[in-house]
């Protein structure tokens, strides 16, 4: 089986310091669904004073989390910002 797996790393920080760590279940082709959960652990996260950031994460996933706004939110390294540029453009 060719299937495409990547393991995305969850680190959960409350203060700036690290708190928990928690590797993702392997994920198949990342889909809405995988950032459905992201986003609700973000959630999960900020209610107990707390915030997520994502490493690992392979380019598909992050394109998806760049597309539904949510980069900067759960804390993607290179997540494209308000003064970031998209590739190609200028």
């Amino acid at each position: 089986m060719a299937a495409h797996e990547e393991h995305a790393i969850v680190v959960v920080l409350r203060d700036g310091r690290e708190v928990a760590i928690a590797r993702m279940a392997a994920l198949g082709r990342p889909d809405l669904s995988a950032v459905d959960a992201i986003a609700r652990l973000q959630l999960a996260a900020r209610r107990q004073g707390c915030k997520i950031r994502l490493t690992g994460t392979c380019a598909e996933l992050g394109e998806l989390l760049d597309l539904a706004g949510l980069s900067e939110v759960v804390g993607r390294p290179g997540a494209l910002t308000d003064d970031s540029e998209a590739p190609g453009q200028q």
